[in-house]
């Protein structure tokens, strides 16, 4: 009986937050489905510290 209860606990917990899901919220507080993220452009740097186009002679990525 009580390893019955123990294992039906068990899965809920599981089935109810998924390790991967990501909630977001409006600004009602409703969930609703997240924006993917945007990735930053690469900027990079000439010999002299100057910015240049990446893939340029000479051009070094910038952190």
């Amino acid at each position: 009986m009580w390893k019955s209860i123990l294992v039906c606990a068990a899965l809920t917990s599981f089935a109810a937050a998924p390790a991967s899901a990501e909630q977001c919220r409006d600004t009602k507080g409703k969930f609703i489905k997240c924006e993917p993220v945007k990735k930053k452009a690469a900027q990079c740097k000439d010999a002299k510290g100057k910015f240049a186009k990446c893939g340029t002679t000479g051009a070094m990525p910038v952190n």
